[in-house]
């Protein structure tokens, strides 16, 4: 094992979004042991900034769309949805899915049109509205988001595929309603071996934690894939090994185990 790469929500954090003094010690343990952590997240820098609070290293953020040093503050590199993607994919997800609303992911804030109604509290201070759809497409963005309260994540994934596939990425980390939607090809998995590339790092020299079916490209890259105990039903059935829930330290139950 040379790296290890974890999921935040559901994953390495607690359900208060806290990281247990467990997990701590064993994230510490591995790095001492010469392991690299790298954090793979759906979440933008600034959540990593707020919750991987005493840690430091890469983190993947957004879906694989943004590479981030965390001790530096610094984006390393980022990916992109293009314009156009993002335009059709709207288009289509209106026709197709009711009441939907949509925003875009910047990496510092939210910017969402009208109908997109999802607010996010512990966001607030980033999440800015802008007048019409069109507005949304006036600055750079890493992820197109398509909310609506009427159906499942499953569902709008589901009815991304149907409409728009091949346009873009589509998956989703647990969020009711709520579609992530990247550029085609990107995603955490192409961002995780970009990086084990420039380090040297075999795929099987990789585990893997998730819970969520963004966290499944992962999963199934890494040399030895960790389903959380907590983690969707898709999780579950594709990933090597289980571990603990999140909430009963999983991550650190499975690190220990590896290392002794």
């Amino acid at each position: 094992m040379e790296l290890i790469a974890t999921d935040l929500d559901g994953t390495l954090l607690r359900n208060d979004r806290t990281l247990s003094r467990r997990t701590l010690n064993a994230l510490r343990t591995a790095v001492e042991a010469g392991v690299e952590v790298v954090f793979v997240t759906a979440r933008p820098p600034r959540f990593v900034d707020a919750l991987a609070t005493g840690l430091a290293g890469t983190a993947i953020c957004s879906n694989g769309a943004i590479t981030y040093d965390i001790g530096s503050r610094e984006v390393v590199s980022s990916r992109p949805l293009a314009v156009a993607a993002a335009r059709a994919v709207s288009a289509a997800l209106r026709e197709a899915v009711t009441a939907v609303g949509f925003g875009v992911e910047t990496g510092h804030h939210v910017r969402y049109e009208p109908s997109y109604v999802l607010r996010m509290p512990e966001d607030a201070a980033a999440e800015m509205p802008v007048a019409a759809l069109d507005d949304l497409w006036t600055v750079p963005f890493v992820k197109l988001l398509a909310y609506s309260a009427h159906h499942t994540a499953d569902e709008m994934v589901a009815a991304a595929e149907a409409v728009a596939a091949g346009r873009a990425q589509f998956t989703h980390s647990g969020g009711h309603g709520l579609l992530e939607v990247s550029a085609a090809g990107v995603g955490k998995a192409g961002a995780l071996a970009a990086l084990c590339a420039e380090r040297g790092v075999a795929a099987g020299d990789v585990v893997a934690f998730g819970d969520m079916p963004n966290d499944l490209s992962i999963l199934r890259w890494a040399g030895i894939g960790y389903a959380m105990g907590n983690a969707h039903e898709a999780v579950l059935a594709a990933a090597d090994r289980r571990t603990l829930t999140n909430e009963q330290d999983g991550v650190a139950a499975a690190i220990e185990s590896l290392l002794t």
